[in-house]
């Protein structure tokens, strides 16, 4: 969720993303925002954090059980 107390999604996100590059082992996890922030713009605000992917709440299972099947590999 892009809006936790503390430590929002997008920062959760870039530390993510710079200890993935300070391992240097190529290992990438795949990260989808799952927010009620559904406005033009939020989309590419996830992504430019370096999330994956973004699904908007309320939550669609179909569409959830495939991003985390894209996500995953399990195509």
């Amino acid at each position: 969720d892009v809006q936790m107390p503390e430590l929002s999604g997008y920062d959760a996100t870039r530390a993510i993303r710079y200890a993935e590059t300070i391992a240097g082992s190529g290992t990438h996890v795949p990260i989808i925002a799952m927010t009620a922030n559904a406005m033009m713009g939020d989309r590419e605000k996830c992504l430019e954090a370096g999330m994956d992917d973004y699904l908007a709440k309320p939550i669609n299972r179909e569409e959830f059980l495939e991003k985390i099947k894209y996500w995953t590999g399990n195509r």
